[in-house]
């Protein structure tokens, strides 16, 4: 590989630094309900996670090439990537200081946007398009998982509705264990290619790549920094997505889970990035409202969601700002 620019070593860093920071920031995606009804420990529950969030990561780089390539028209200078970085670390990091469960993929999204239109590329450099449909991939999908969490949650109440609840929920504390596999697999496949496509993006711009094909040796970087922060854990996140929702039992753990990793897996397949952590409090909302609406600790989900709708102003924000300050400092 050619000697890289120093502007594109602090993007690899970051960028590694950010996966690193969404591994730990979002294991409790994938771990939480399992956690938190007692399926599994939480210390062999990271492990799991870990090593199948590197095998997700893994799977592919469609998701990848739509952050590289949506976001921004034209040839994109490094210092607009290192703003837009460093906006959404800085966002990852204070909401996980306070136990507030946020999307990773808004920030990243928000601080790019930011450091796009700070520089001089402006508001023309935006892809407004594909945008449009990141957006509406990272709004829509929350709201299917709640509304798929619903109703496979009122299925599989109307079919165990005659079992014995203490045995139920004893078969499905064994289920939920491969459920929660299946979540952390499709967790990596689809937050991991997010950091695959800043870098690449940052490789092609700088004139080392001469078109958009993530290289094996950055599949593994991002896979591995996912999986290293999967291995630190989230805990004060994984108390709020476990149990201060909805006080969840194996058998809604396990359609919480089941229906997330659906979701999830689904828009890997379509190339669209999600939001793991929004896709999982949708199904966990949806699971619980399916028992009793008022079994939802909606003031939470309220919490949650204002943070949602913030997240990509506020990292915008951060992003405009990070470029001001490169722009100072290397300008």
């Amino acid at each position: 590989m050619p000697d890289l620019h120093p502007f594109i070593m602090i993007v690899i860093v970051l960028a590694l630094v950010f996966d690193f920071i969404n591994g730990f920031h979002d294991t409790a995606n994938a771990i939480a309900t399992s956690v938190s009804t007692r399926a599994i420990s939480p210390r062999n529950a990271i492990i799991m996670a870990a090593v199948l969030n590197f095998l997700g990561a893994m799977a592919g780089t469609g998701v990848a090439k739509t952050i590289g390539g949506d976001i921004i028209v034209g040839n994109i200078d490094q210092p607009i990537i290192i703003a837009g970085l460093t906006g959404a670390i800085i966002w990852n990091l204070l909401t996980w200081k306070v136990g507030l469960p946020s999307s990773s993929s808004h920030a990243l999204v928000g601080g790019m946007i930011g450091g796009v239109i700070l520089s001089p590329m402006g508001a023309a450099g935006l892809n407004y398009t594909g945008i449009g449909k990141i957006v509406i991939a990272l709004v829509a999908s929350p709201v299917v998982g709640l509304i798929l969490g619903f109703i496979i949650m009122t299925v599989m109440f109307n079919i165990f509705r005659n079992s014995n609840p203490s045995k139920t929920n004893f078969r499905f504390k064994k289920m939920q264990i491969v459920s929660a596999a299946m979540m952390a697999f499709s967790h990596g496949s689809n937050d991991a290619q997010k950091s695959m496509g800043i870098i690449t993006l940052a490789l092609v711009s700088g004139g080392v790549l001469s078109e958009f094909e993530v290289p094996s040796i950055v599949k593994i970087l991002c896979a591995a920094a996912m999986a290293l922060g999967t291995s630190v854990g989230g805990w004060s996140i994984i108390k709020t997505i476990g149990g201060k929702i909805f006080k969840l039992e194996p058998i809604n753990g396990f359609a919480a889970d089941l229906n997330s990793s659906i979701t999830i897996f689904t828009a890997t397949l379509l190339h669209l990035p999600v939001s793991t952590t929004h896709v999982v409090s949708g199904s966990i909302m949806g699971v619980g409202a399916a028992k009793r609406i008022n079994a939802v600790r909606w003031g939470v989900a309220q919490q949650m969601v204002s943070a949602w709708v913030l997240t990509i102003p506020c990292t915008a924000v951060m992003g405009a700002l990070s470029y001001k300050v490169v722009m100072m400092l290397f300008g």
